[in-house]
């Protein structure tokens, strides 16, 4: 009985998450023409089609779906046993390589890491910072083992990745003593965050479009001193009485003890956190333990 090519599957796997064969020829350094070829050996082994055109790019049909699947498994674990048997020897630490979305609360990524760090099994804990975009294509051809983000998989990206919830927090409102004490003075909460100077994250990210209908659906108009990228900026301007400014009310009681702010009151705006995996069901026991801890 003939055997299954892995070299015309891995290809196939390749291209599949290119959506191009230009792009997929590139990374597997041969040229399209003979990438073609290797693909239409598969095709023509599994009596199935599995590409299409689609557009100036590539679709996958429902078999294609399916085999990607299981092609996605099949080298997930032949990377987790070269990783076992290179990488990480009898007695050595065991390699978790973490990407963390650029914009997520450094605060709550290491709250959800936690666990893994607590293992039996020693970890090294390996751990990057970066836009969504870039982490996902590390992801993709394995160099991380799980990406932390504060949204689902986008289906804009051609990678097939897998979202788990790992938690969600409502938001509370800090400030200052001083400037906590005026607004307290001023009005009850939330009325007194009308006009009340807000430090507030860039208009791109998605607690900044939660907290903007709020504001409109509550007819508050916060008086916008500044706008951050970086979350650790943002409290050390709200630590120097700069404006009010938001937390997750998960991580409220260590911000509160680290900048000495108070918190005004709590907003019923909730933060999701998830694992972005190529795995549909997490098998790296880092990854699992940070998702058992947080179910």
């Amino acid at each position: 009985m003939e055997s299954l090519n892995y070299h015309h599957l891995m290809y196939f796997w390749v291209t599949a998450r290119e959506g191009s064969m230009t792009r997929a020829a590139a990374k597997l350094h041969v040229t399209p023409a003979t990438l073609s070829i290797q693909i239409k050996e598969l095709e023509k082994f599994l009596g199935r089609q599995l590409l299409r055109k689609s557009g100036r790019g590539l679709a996958l049909t429902e078999t294609g779906e399916s085999v990607l699947q299981y092609a996605s498994d099949i080298f997930s674990t032949g990377e987790e046993m070269l990783n076992a048997l290179r990488g990480n020897p009898l007695g050595t630490p065991m390699l978790f390589r973490v990407g963390v979305k650029d914009v997520m609360p450094k605060m709550v990524a290491y709250r959800l890491l936690e666990p893994a760090l607590k293992l039996e099994t020693p970890m090294r804990l390996v751990c990057h910072e970066g836009a969504l975009e870039d982490l996902i294509s590390e992801l993709s051809i394995h160099r991380l083992d799980v990406v932390l983000s504060d949204t689902p998989m986008d289906p804009r990206y051609s990678v097939k990745a897998y979202s788990h919830l790992l938690g969600e927090s409502s938001i509370s409102v800090l400030a200052a003593p001083k400037l906590a004490s005026q607004l307290r003075a001023s009005d009850a909460f939330p009325k007194n965050l009308h006009r009340a100077p807000f430090l507030l994250p860039t208009s791109d990210t998605v607690l900044r479009r939660s907290l903007d209908l709020w504001f409109n659906q509550h007819e508050i108009d916060p008086e916008i001193r500044c706008e951050f990228e970086d979350a650790a900026m943002l409290k050390i301007a709200g630590k120097e009485g700069l404006g009010v400014f938001v937390a997750p009310t998960i991580i409220v009681e260590e911000v509160e003890r680290m900048y000495g702010v108070s918190r005004l009151g709590e907003l019923p705006i909730v933060e999701r956190f998830y694992a972005l995996s190529v795995e549909r069901r997490i098998k790296h026991p880092a990854v699992l333990a940070i998702s058992a801890k947080t179910k």
